[in-house]
């Protein structure tokens, strides 16, 4: 019996995974290379979870996991098994609880942000920035992830002087950013007792506080807040809640940029595998969820989609990864070793499928006073931006 429900598996996940090009045991980087016959039936019962637990636990390999999921997600092969049993209790749990209240609110920080400041730090830039670099004219992660904070301060159009409230620091690496080129001193808040430890000895000798401390709990007055790759754990139960404490933050006069990772389609939960393995109780947020929890308490004044640079950020971690590999794997599991690989290269899949956005959304609680704009430079590159100053269609701060 067992032997034939195997057979059937076989058949039917091998017939899916050809509609996107992908055979299995062929020659090809992206094709799969089956080690259990089991995995097949695992796979058919679990969905994503099934599929990322049998990779951990070597029953596939796959030479490129980021080609294999670009196909995967791009013939959208992962909408068929969305209502396997794993996700449809996620479903349940997401609409009965708020998996994001205040008292799980330092779960994803114990789980994966305090994983190990020695994984971050040989992974990362230099100034250990966790989120989407834009890379239109930089050559490596470090230029990347430095013009995305350079564009993230000129939008927030921080001066010296400005008091700036950064919601998810990380490792302070905005923060420091920030007050050593634009002046401003900065209070940032985290969830990580790891992340906020490092930022307090990296930020040490700037104008930056570092709280371990719930953004629900912030209640002071800011000129500009910022919130940079910390959306995706607020939950879709409390985003007007969210908007509703970085308004009473604010000045009447400021700007509030959130960046974000995004869902093309509304969802309640996490993926399965993510959820378990890598951000417990996260979620992305849709177009309709955001424009309802912004709406009446703030004008939206610029929304840019940088989705496309993840792809390229997620491969420069996942190769600085695998160079500190040796130094890391006496403290860290083949099994953990297997998960993170996992985890960036199948994101990076994700964001080149287009099947997954990074959002930066410039608000203001009362509209700029004669409209808000930005200078091309930021956002199109130096090529574009002089070819809009000779078309005389140069944006610049009002």
């Amino acid at each position: 019996m067992f032997a034939s429900i195997d057979k059937v598996a076989r058949k039917h996940i091998s017939g899916l995974l050809e509609s996107a090009d992908i055979r299995i045991n062929g020659s090809r980087p992206w094709d799969v290379q089956v080690k259990n016959e089991a995995f097949f039936s695992r796979v058919l019962l679990y969905g994503s979870l099934g599929l990322g637990e049998s990779y951990m636990d070597r029953w596939w390999d796959c030479k490129a996991l980021d080609l294999f999921f670009y196909r995967l997600l791009r013939h959208k092969l992962d909408k068929i098994s969305q209502f396997r049993t794993s996700a449809l209790l996620k479903a349940i749990k997401a609409m009965l609880l708020n998996c994001q209240s205040r008292r799980r609110a330092y779960e994803v920080g114990e789980k994966h942000y305090d994983a190990g400041n020695d994984l971050f730090e040989g992974m990362l830039d230099s100034n250990m920035i966790y989120s989407c670099g834009f890379w239109k004219n930089a050559e490596n992660l470090q230029e990347a992830q430095e013009a995305k904070m350079k564009m993230i301060c000129r939008k927030l159009r921080l001066k010296p002087g400005m008091r700036l409230l950064d919601i998810g620091c990380g490792w302070g690496g905005l923060a420091a950013y920030a007050a050593r080129n634009f002046g401003v001193t900065v209070v940032g808040v985290t969830v990580s007792r790891e992340q906020a430890e490092l930022a307090r000895q990296r930020c040490r000798e700037l104008p930056v506080e570092i709280r371990l401390q719930d953004y629900r709990k912030v209640n002071e007055i800011f000129d500009a807040v910022v919130s940079v790759g910390m959306f995706e754990h607020v939950g879709y139960k409390n985003y007007r809640e969210f908007m509703e404490v970085v308004r009473s933050c604010m000045k009447k006069d400021g700007h509030f940029l959130l960046h974000s990772i995004a869902s093309n389609t509304t969802v309640h939960h996490c993926d399965p595998w993510f959820d378990k393995y890598i951000f417990p109780n996260g979620m992305l947020p849709s177009i309709k969820q955001l424009g309802a929890a912004i709406e009446n308490s703030f004008i939206m004044e610029d929304w840019q989609n940088i989705g496309v640079h993840y792809d390229q950020t997620l491969m420069a971690w996942y190769a600085n990864f695998e160079k500190c590999w040796q130094q890391l794997k006496e403290k860290y599991s083949d099994r953990f070793y297997r998960m993170w690989r996992y985890y960036l290269l199948s994101a990076a899949g994700g964001f080149r499928s287009r099947s997954l956005q990074v959002w930066q959304v410039v608000l203001s609680p009362e509209g700029a006073v004669g409209g808000y704009s930005i200078l091309s430079d930021d956002v199109y590159g130096e090529e574009n931006g002089d070819h809009a100053r000779q078309s005389g269609k140069t944006r610049a701060f009002l």
